[in-house]
């Protein structure tokens, strides 16, 4: 008999349950991926943001006055992250080694060496003192191989009038590359913003969690906090603040932090004053679960869903603030790379058009590429295309 049940049993292994991973994505999840991936526009948009964004973190490796590799009497230098005294390359002085000196080129030639330059061998920083016009210069796509050259001491003929040392989007009135300090600026701003909305995001569905959970005068005195509290005059009290202390990249990101985190608090607090009411949340009283677990572990994925169709329109605003506070004047100290101080020197140099024709279309760009990725976001969270 036990023969009988064995030769009848199934042996078709494909039956058998597919390995359980704890990475594979639910059933919704995999529709909303879906829905995403079938709003080409914002897909798109978000991989070219990615890309934009991921080759500017390495800023330092596409736009930089200091050599990515130079190997010199048989050994291997790295000038983007050791600081190099010029002795070490035969010069004459203990200080960092000047790697766009002609002088400082030609030792290491003699050591038997090369150098391994970045695409744009200017930092954000970097003063050209050889442009052929007074700064702010055109850009170099517009000028004549004799013009470009007319700095360099050999003209045409010097080793360092070459490709790198063009200044394809021109120069500011400081005589610093544009295109250097976009990279750079573009970093910063994305890092700015990304920071921003996170930590204000933390906080502001923790307040409204904790506003919609428990409800009562828990919430009307938060409610009353807020509307006294954006009443404030952020930018008012940001000049204030810019004329007492210089502010910082932290400094600001910490008073404009002040502000931004009450963007969700509405959206979180509506979504915990609704579900709370739910019976899988009564049972779970019933059952003496901590309040905390079920706020952020029962409640929080079901408000999550309005909340990160928030996120990309955040990060375009925080970006927009500081962009629009270094136009100002208020926003990150002088001299660093920023898009609204690019704008601004395009305003006091209306005789240049390049530099504000550069910021305005590199933000323009930028804002737009997250409005489509917010956009293919609000698709992907509808529960109307998810549930269908």
């Amino acid at each position: 008999m036990e023969k009988a049940v064995t030769e009848t049993l199934p042996r078709d292994e494909t039956s058998a349950a597919p390995p359980y991973s704890r990475f594979a994505l639910s059933p919704i999840n995999r529709r909303r991926l879906e829905n995403f991936k079938a709003h080409r526009r914002g897909y798109w948009a978000f991989w070219v943001f990615l890309t934009l964004f991921g080759l500017s973190l390495f800023a330092e490796f596409l736009a930089n006055d200091k050599p990515i590799l130079i190997r010199y009497d048989g050994s291997y230098y790295t000038p983007i992250f050791t600081f190099y005294p010029e002795t070490a390359f035969g010069g004459d002085f203990e200080t960092e080694a000047d790697y766009r000196d002609p002088f400082v080129q030609d030792l290491i030639r003699e050591g038997g060496g090369w150098i391994l330059w970045p695409p744009i061998r200017y930092s954000y920083r970097t003063v050209d003192n050889e442009i052929p016009v007074p700064a702010p210069a055109p850009p170099f796509w517009l000028m004549s191989l004799e013009e470009r050259c007319a700095g360099y001491p050999d003209g045409v003929n010097d080793v360092n009038c070459t490709l790198g040392n063009w200044h394809w989007l021109g120069t500011d009135d400081q005589a610093r590359d544009v295109v250097a300090r976009t990279i750079y600026g573009f970093r910063i701003s994305v890092l700015f913003g990304l920071i921003l909305t996170v930590i204000s995001s933390i906080i502001g569905v923790t307040a409204g969690a904790v506003q919609g959970y428990f409800g009562g005068w828990t919430d009307l005195i938060f409610q009353r906090f807020l509307e006294i509290w954006t009443s404030i005059p952020s930018l008012y009290l940001l000049i204030i603040i810019a004329a007492v202390i210089e502010p910082s990249f932290w400094i600001l990101l910490g008073i404009l932090l002040l502000f931004s985190w009450v963007a969700l608090v509405g959206v979180v607090r509506a979504e915990f004053l609704r579900g709370r009411n739910f019976e899988y949340i009564a049972a779970a009283r019933a059952l003496g679960v901590r309040d905390t677990t079920i706020m952020f572990r029962h409640l929080l994925p079901n408000a999550m869903v309005a909340t990160l169709t928030f996120m990309p329109f955040i990060l375009n605003g925080s970006i927009t603030t500081l962009t629009s506070l270094d136009f100002l004047g208020f926003g990150l100290p002088p001299g660093s790379p920023s898009l609204g101080e690019l704008l601004a020197q395009g305003k006091s140099n209306l005789q240049a058009p390049w530099l504000g024709l550069t910021g305005f279309f590199v933000i323009a760009i930028m804002l737009s590429l997250l409005i489509f990725v917010g956009e293919a976001v609000r698709d992907a969270f509808d529960p109307r295309k998810t549930f269908r």
